[in-house]
């Protein structure tokens, strides 16, 4: 079965079983909670296709979490505008996914770079079970303009073959999910390149998974549709340091889709 269909089960079941709750935004969440799906990088890149995606954009976001910036100029400067409403005067979002990844605050003052760590890990001590990445940090998190959706990612090592587990609390299925499902695919391949390993397979777990109600009927029109070929990821270049990837280093090819569906977004 196309790993393109995990998806889609999973916002069949939301419309047919998710409760109707309240949220802080401006409308309510049909959801459900706890749900599994996994993608083997074999069968393609994991980038939707009964819908277009943007995967210059979605790069673009995820090379700037890499960076461990919170400041959105650099997205502006890419046409990345769905963060501006929550940045503050000068551009900034707070102590946000990258900032943990890179910065995170030790408690002698000094900062752990987790990413950095985490890759060390995976060269030196591949059999660990505690590779593990957090963005949630309970100090910091009225520091920060909203609390992280993808709160962790964890990872395995086995005969040269690198897997990811991404833990997400919450989960906007019809926008964000799609997002998050390429973005920590990249990553991995990415983590796999400078560490000289196959980047195997990417597992997504998700507490809270959700469908607005302003975005149900877009969600039905996605699930009349039937998954296309997942397209190839190359990366191009020998490169050997997770903060030397740019744009340019990737290439997607043999990418088809649907149309692109249209819908509100709302990020909390």
């Amino acid at each position: 079965m196309h790993p393109e269909y995990q998806y889609l089960k999973l916002m069949a079941t939301i419309l047919k079983d998710g409760k109707t709750k309240p949220t802080r935004g401006v409308c309510p969440v049909k959801t459900i909670f706890g749900y599994q799906m996994k993608f083997d990088l074999r069968y393609g890149f994991p980038l939707l296709t009964t819908k277009k995606m943007p995967f210059k954009m979605l790069t673009n976001e995820l090379l700037w979490f890499v960076s461990g910036s919170s400041n959105i100029k650099v997205l502006q400067d890419n046409n990345i505008h769905y963060w501006d409403e929550f940045a503050d005067k000068n551009l900034n979002l707070g102590p946000v996914y990258g900032v943990q990844w890179r910065h995170w605050k030790d408690i002698h003052g000094g900062e752990i770079d987790q990413l950095a760590w985490a890759i060390d890990q995976i060269k030196n001590n591949p059999d660990s079970k505690a590779i593990i990445v957090s963005a949630w940090n309970p100090a910091d998190l009225t520091e920060m303009r909203l609390p992280p959706c993808h709160t962790m990612f964890h990872f395995d090592v086995t005969k040269g073959k690198l897997r990811m587990l991404l833990y997400q609390r919450s989960s906007d299925v019809f926008l964000g999910l799609p997002f998050n499902i390429a973005q920590y695919a990249l990553l991995l391949e990415m983590i796999a390149k400078v560490t000289g390993l196959e980047a195997r397979e990417l597992v997504v777990s998700i507490g809270n998974a959700h469908l607005y109600t302003n975005q149900i009927e877009q969600a039905k029109e996605q699930l009349k549709r039937k998954p296309m070929h997942f397209p190839k990821l190359s990366i191009k270049g020998d490169i050997k340091n997770i903060d030397d990837f740019t744009i340019d280093s990737f290439e997607l090819s043999d990418y088809e889709s649907h149309p692109h569906i249209k819908a509100p977004l709302v990020i909390l």
